[in-house]
């Protein structure tokens, strides 16, 4: 692959992969410990990811288990949970904290497959965005010692890699809708 091109592949696979990551956020019905991802607990005064302070794992499908590696985290722990967007009251033994997901609504089921149509479209004009960047900067190269030739074949190229993407996060999008709306 051409030098030139490489930089821009690299900026639609981190979009894409930043699609894939806030997929993996996006709870479907199903106890998912990625969901823990973005919440930060107190860990003596730093913000310490909980998979980081405690073992995470799904005794159920739709129940994640969280066990502190020192029992004192554990109300620590309880109040990230409790102040974070994920919706769950978490209940503790004194030991071990369980997220009892419920099951989801048809109505939060569709909701939720417009977020993930809203956050597909989000990554495809990111892509768009970097193609056009792409062929500004190929624009550029004219008057210098690349040919114009040369200058159609990157533009050609980075379209060609734009659709791939493209094609890519349509697919990532269905996939997660239907698992969405699997009940």
């Amino acid at each position: 692959m051409d030098e030139r091109l490489k930089v821009y592949d690299e900026k639609m696979t981190k979009t894409y992969n930043n699609l894939l990551n806030e997929f993996g956020s996006i709870r479907a019905g199903r106890a998912n410990p990625h969901v823990l991802d973005r919440i930060m607990v107190d860990y003596y005064g730093t913000p310490t990811p909980i998979q980081q302070v405690a073992n995470v794992n799904v005794p159920e499908p739709r129940i994640l288990q969280i066990a502190p590696w020192e029992r004192s985290m554990i109300k620590n722990i309880e109040k990230a949970i409790q102040v974070s967007d994920l919706g769950i009251n978490p209940t503790n033994d004194g030991k071990v904290i369980r997220l009892i997901f419920p099951e989801l609504t048809e109505e939060r089921r569709k909701d939720l497959v417009k977020d993930v149509k809203k956050k597909g479209e989000a990554a495809k004009v990111a892509a768009r965005n970097i193609r056009r960047d792409a062929n500004d900067s190929f624009k550029k190269l004219k008057g210098t010692e690349v040919s114009e030739d040369t200058i159609k074949e990157l533009n050609d190229k980075i379209q060609k890699l734009t659709d791939k993407y493209i094609k890519d996060i349509d697919a990532a999008v269905d996939t997660k809708s239907k698992e969405i709306m699997t009940v």
